[in-house]
């Protein structure tokens, strides 16, 4: 393991994790991601292997058999995982973000029934917020639950759901009828038990997810519409027992959600520059391996600033939420830096590469497909932008 990214104050405990961890990448994910990710085929055996590490369950409560991981120790393991294949990290992300809002948000009794199964990866979360033509706007979606004596009726379509079809869990954002002034006020989410696959569901009348969408990275991980057809959920079901909450609520995972991107970023940002480096020490050029030539070291330098700066302000980000302060500036910050620095140093290793990096015989061709989602999960570069902006003039507040 080279000097890069490394991370102080970690207990023994949380060292092995990751250790543990980065063997699975290193064993398990890196030798097969890109023949799998060509054939865009889901990376079943590789979920398997999560399932028996705990890894579903990493942040999930001891009391509910996780191991009670802080955000930090996840986010580092992301970041290993990312290393790998950056898909596979999209599979837990979702679920990781549902988990959090149940624990958070949810009764005691969806506590109870929820987090022991999730924390066993017998149940995987999926996340659904958006909607067609809807971007970042939450504030406007336009699918809705009617309340219908013990049940709520959901009607509507929603978009681009990571885990859409192999989940069996999907935690549902809606608008609810409450009366506020606030569009943001009168919203709620429901927890929908479905069973995994593609097509009308079969233990859910009504609920239809027609198939996946074809990408041109983070293939073997499943991205989804959902749609919604008087389909009825029992008043059970419904986050936390109380509406008009769940903005709320998605704010609170996507908070945590953008540290797990931030990670992301950090993680292929660091496999890209352990192949440019690697690459730039075989490859050679004018009679010398081209790591050599000045130029490259250039290259590799800023590469690796933007490596360590990426993983200090991702550590930081997920540092203050542990702390249980607001994070939401931080996080903001971390995943713009780790998206944007990710880009740039993907792309410096492709141009390392020359020629063979445009060749699916190289890893950085598919790195070089990847990253860009970075730059639109959990809001584009320009919302994380907003959401600083304003941030630092509610700290930095003038009078007069």
């Amino acid at each position: 393991m080279g000097r890069l990214a490394q991370t102080d104050g970690l207990t023994e405990f949380e060292q092995d994790i990751l250790a543990t961890v980065r063997d699975f990448t290193y064993r398990e994910i890196i030798p097969v991601a890109t023949e799998l990710e060509h054939r865009d085929e889901y990376p079943a055996q590789i979920v398997e292997g999560m399932k028996k590490l705990g890894l579903f369950g990493l942040t999930i409560g001891e009391e509910y058999g996780g191991l009670g991981a802080s955000l930090l120790i996840y986010a580092l393991a992301v970041e290993e995982i990312a290393r790998g294949w950056m898909s596979v990290s999209g599979i837990i992300n979702t679920h990781f973000i549902v988990a959090h809002m149940i624990a958070r948000h949810g009764t005691d009794e969806q506590k109870a029934w929820f987090l022991p199964r999730m924390a066993a990866g017998e149940v995987r979360g999926a996340f659904s917020m958006s909607e067609p033509g809807l971007g970042s706007d939450v504030a406007a979606i336009r699918s809705r639950a009617v309340r219908d004596g013990d049940d709520f009726v959901l009607n509507g379509q929603k978009m681009w759901l990571t885990n859409g079809g192999t989940s069996n869990l999907v935690a549902v954002l809606c608008r609810t009828d409450d009366g506020h002034d606030a569009p943001h006020r009168n919203m709620s989410t429901f927890l929908i038990e479905k069973e995994p696959g593609f097509g009308e569901n079969p233990s859910v009348p009504g609920l239809t997810v027609p198939g996946k969408i074809e990408k041109m990275g983070y293939k073997g991980v499943d991205t989804t519409e959902l749609l919604l057809a008087d389909v009825r959920i029992p008043a059970r079901r419904l986050l936390g027992g109380r509406t008009g909450q769940g903005f709320y609520q998605m704010m609170d995972g996507v908070e945590v959600g953008r540290v797990n991107v931030a990670a992301r970023g950090c993680g292929i940002a660091l496999r890209a520059f352990e192949l440019a480096i690697g690459y730039a020490q075989q490859r050679h050029t004018f009679g010398k391996p081209i790591a050599q030539h000045q130029a490259i070291q250039f290259k590799l330098a800023e590469m690796a600033t933007k490596v360590e700066a990426a993983h200090q302000m991702m550590v930081m980000a997920a540092r203050r939420k542990d702390s249980g302060r607001r994070n939401d500036l931080e996080a903001g910050m971390a995943k713009y830096l780790a998206s944007e620095y990710g880009k740039e140093v993907v792309e410096d290793a492709f141009r390392i590469h020359g020629g063979y990096g445009f060749s699916k015989e190289y890893e950085i061709e598919r790195l070089y497909r990847e990253v860009p989602m970075l730059l639109i999960g959990e809001g584009t570069a320009e919302i994380q932008k907003m959401i600083v902006g304003r941030r630092l003039l509610e700290e930095y507040r003038t009078t007069g």
